[in-house]
């Protein structure tokens, strides 16, 4: 039924589902950003874990990193035509979840309580 198990399936998802994924190309969706600002935009990540998803979205071709020679140096972020493709999909995701929260907040605590 799915070719290799799935398992070419559940690396693309593990990659962009996971919530540091989602918000940074959610971020790239208006333009290329550099890494300060991306850091400044997504509340709650570290500056490591903007590191290591940048990283692993450029080695997937989801993003490109540009570095210009500038005195300071200057690095931008952008999204490939791969990266772009995700838009919607991405744009449709956090709108969902932001919709949903407060449902999802409830269920959550209904179930803590049993």
């Amino acid at each position: 039924m799915w070719p290799d198990n799935g398992r070419g399936a559940r690396e693309t998802l593990d990659r962009i589902g996971d919530k540091w994924s989602v918000l940074v190309i959610g971020m790239l969706s208006t333009g290329p950003l550099r890494f300060s600002t991306l850091n400044r935009r997504i509340p709650g990540i570290s500056q490591r874990m903007l590191t290591l998803t940048l990283r692993h979205l450029e080695r997937d071709g989801l993003l490109t990193r540009t570095a210009y020679a500038e005195v300071p140096p200057r690095v931008e972020y952008r999204l490939t035509p791969l990266g772009e493709s995700l838009r919607g999909t991405v744009y449709a995701l956090a709108q969902w979840a932001t919709d949903h929260h407060d449902e999802i907040d409830t269920a959550r605590r209904h179930y803590d309580e049993r």
